[in-house]
């Protein structure tokens, strides 16, 4: 109950201006909330996660699904903090986001066999998404990424799709049309990436915003599909998809989840997974290959007194990074720097 609220406890270090600590995965937080359609509050989101995250701890942070204690495992993680991002200006902030992502992939891992450092983002609204592919692009020598998207909403609107009576550059960045960015800047790979959990309105009269979603790639797994197929359904359909090998990120909004769970978020839909459907499907689809992920749009002002949201979203990064420390002994069995093992081992 004492100190500073980090994620799990993880030792804190200001990654952007230490650029002499190493890691392997890097829990960042983003509080950006000024391109969101509804209902504003994400920027409190990083805070809240860290909160719940409260019971989370190293000593008692075994998990039974994966035979592991992520906080013990080869990977140093620890908490980066957040993103210094303004409010004011969300071209700005797109830049901001974009250069702390740039400045963090481009540093080595602390252990020697892992390409680059692993970053799980806690938002802040979706748009953080955009400034996270640019980065990993590149990371990838400019190559696609194939995402693995669970939310409500297809997030693939053009632009237009939010009207407005000036266009712009700034008006086109926001948590709906971020994935559409990315897709027409290169981003994502067309043919490999998947939406789970849908069950918003479309634009209009008709089917247009399946049909735009269609030309970007993306296969589309609704909310309703879990009672035709279950969560195994759901898991080989993933799968299947994506396959096991190429580079993946994983983006969770926790508008996926019922509003009757996890109310606190800034658009909900009712008729959501319940969040114990969600971690089984992130527990099934563990063997892909994530090299990023988020978890996005919990907005605490709209939560109730036992946070269930908050907790939600602290719980799903929890296996998220089990899945990346896990995938890691598979992908890149750890090589760790002589000088730095005994660092690790007095932090852990």
């Amino acid at each position: 109950f004492s100190g500073i609220s980090t994620f799990a406890h993880l030792p804190h270090v200001r990654c952007l201006t230490h650029p002499e600590t190493a890691f392997d995965i890097g829990i960042i937080g983003v509080p950006f909330d000024t391109a969101v359609s509804y209902r504003p509050g994400a920027r409190f989101g990083p805070r809240a996660i860290r909160a719940a995250s409260a019971r989370q701890t190293s000593f008692r942070g075994f998990n039974p699904r994966a035979g592991m204690n992520p906080y013990t495992s080869w990977a140093k993680i620890i908490d980066c903090g957040d993103v210094p991002v303004t409010p004011m200006d969300n071209g700005l902030a797109l830049h901001q986001m974009t250069a702390a992502y740039h400045e963090l992939l481009a540093r080595p891992a602390l252990a020697q066999s892992l390409p680059r450092p692993r970053l799980l983002t806690l938002g802040g609204d979706h748009s953080v998404a955009l400034p996270a592919l640019r980065s990993l692009s590149a990371a990838h020598g400019g190559k696609p990424i194939a995402v693995v998207h669970f939310d409500a909403h297809l997030d693939t609107w053009h632009p237009k799709k939010y009207p407005s009576a000036w266009e712009s550059d700034q008006a086109s960045f926001n948590h709906g049309s971020m994935f559409w960015l990315a897709s027409t800047e290169g981003l994502i790979v067309n043919g490999s990436s998947v939406h789970a959990g849908l069950r918003t309105r479309l634009s209009g009269d008709g089917w247009d915003d399946y049909e735009d979603d269609d030309r970007q790639g993306f296969l589309r797994i609704s909310s309703d599909d879990i009672d035709e197929f279950g969560t195994a359904g759901v898991i080989k359909s993933i799968i299947d998809r994506v396959g096991t090998e190429q580079p993946v990120y994983l983006s969770i909004d926790i508008d996926v989840i019922d509003p009757g769970l996890a109310p606190g978020t800034g658009t909900p839909e009712p008729g959501g997974w319940t969040t114990r459907e969600l971690i089984r499907i992130l527990r099934g689809i563990e063997d892909l290959n994530i090299v990023g992920a988020d978890v996005v749009e919990v907005s605490p002002a709209y939560d109730g007194n036992a946070e269930t949201t908050a907790l939600a979203g602290a719980q799903v990064a929890y296996e998220v990074l089990t899945s990346m420390v896990k995938g890691g002994l598979k992908r890149n069995p750890p090589v760790i720097a002589a000088s730095e093992q005994k660092v690790v081992r007095d932090e852990l």
